[in-house]
């Protein structure tokens, strides 16, 4: 779909120099993270399309799965048959999560070349999600980093309650980048900020990635993943692009929310997100029409509409 279809201008001028990256990675975490919170099991091959069209749509990034167990979330609990039957696209990296040794043993059997690992910023959500106390979750991780890196996986550390705790409440920043640096101290290649339950503001955005900038940790090694509780996953994304991210996560639809944290609504929207980047002028590679039509397409699968404002506007059925 074109600018002029949208009513929008038809050119955009370039980011100014130093404003905004010229380009942002869209790291798709709809299928996993987005699913993970349906109460009503998927079908398989619902799934499997999904992460067809999100690809077909020009993401070439799409978080897949994940090998937690079953129990914990049995949404994702056929994550094996996902990978084996995805039609992998040249091009397109279908990282999925691990939690632990014998969920990375499952992922290497599956053939995966992407993985990622969840740790927790806070104490009580350490406990909560992981059932280990905040240093001991970094124990946990280092055999699964360095086995991954020495397999020649690629590794991503996910960072949540960066901003916000429900049970701790405001996060220190300097706790953060505590937390941020002892991940990628252990190999992962690129660490995203979690906003869990989604009250950052902008001012805490910029105040954070001055904090790991200025602990040598510069924006090229982070992601920033907001989610819309109080309506600022956007103001947030901005601010974080302004600061020298290029790296974001959204989940197509604004799918999504996480089952250890009540108050966690969808994340960002990857439609929402799209339709930003192309009024600043930002490359994505995404295709918002058919993007659109994907997310309207899931929307009925799950019996309801799709969250996405921008879905909401450019899907009339």
């Amino acid at each position: 779909m074109s600018a002029l279809d949208l009513g929008l201008p038809a050119t955009v001028p370039p980011p100014e120099p130093g404003g905004l990256p010229a380009e942002v990675t869209i790291w798709e975490v709809g299928p996993r993270d987005g699913l993970q919170n349906e109460r009503e099991v998927v079908p398989l091959e619902v799934k499997l399309e999904f992460l067809h069209r999100l690809a077909e749509a020009g993401l070439r990034v799409v978080e897949t799965t994940s090998f937690v167990h079953p129990d914990w979330v049995p949404q994702l609990a056929d994550a094996a048959d996902v990978l084996a039957g995805l039609d992998r696209r040249p091009g397109v990296r279908y990282p999925v999560l691990v939690p632990n040794e014998r969920g990375l043993d499952r992922a290497l059997r599956a053939g995966v070349t992407d993985i990622a690992i969840f740790a927790a910023g806070t104490e009580t959500f350490s406990r909560r999600n992981l059932n280990r106390g905040f240093d001991a979750q970094f124990a946990m991780f280092e055999p699964v980093v360095g086995r991954a890196v020495a397999e020649g996986l690629a590794v991503r550390g996910y960072l949540s309650m960066v901003f916000g705790d429900p049970w701790e409440g405001p996060v220190p920043v300097e706790q953060v980048v505590t937390a941020g640096r002892r991940l990628l101290e252990l190999g992962c290649e690129q660490l995203s900020l979690g906003d869990t339950i989604g009250v950052a503001t902008p001012g805490q955005v910029e105040a954070v990635l001055r904090a790991f900038d200025a602990a040598g940790i510069p924006p090229a090694r982070l992601a920033v993943h907001f989610h819309d509780t109080y309506g600022q996953a956007l103001a947030n994304t901005a601010a974080a692009l302004r600061a020298g991210v290029s790296a974001v996560d959204s989940s197509a639809g604004g799918l999504g929310g996480c089952p250890y944290a009540k108050s966690a609504t969808g994340n960002l929207a990857t439609e929402d997100l799209v339709w930003m980047l192309d009024g600043l002028g930002v490359r994505h590679g995404v295709d918002l029409a058919a993007l659109a039509d994907t997310s309207a397409w899931m929307a009925r699968q799950l019996g309801r509409p799709s969250p996405s404002r921008v879905v909401k506007a450019l899907i009339s059925d």
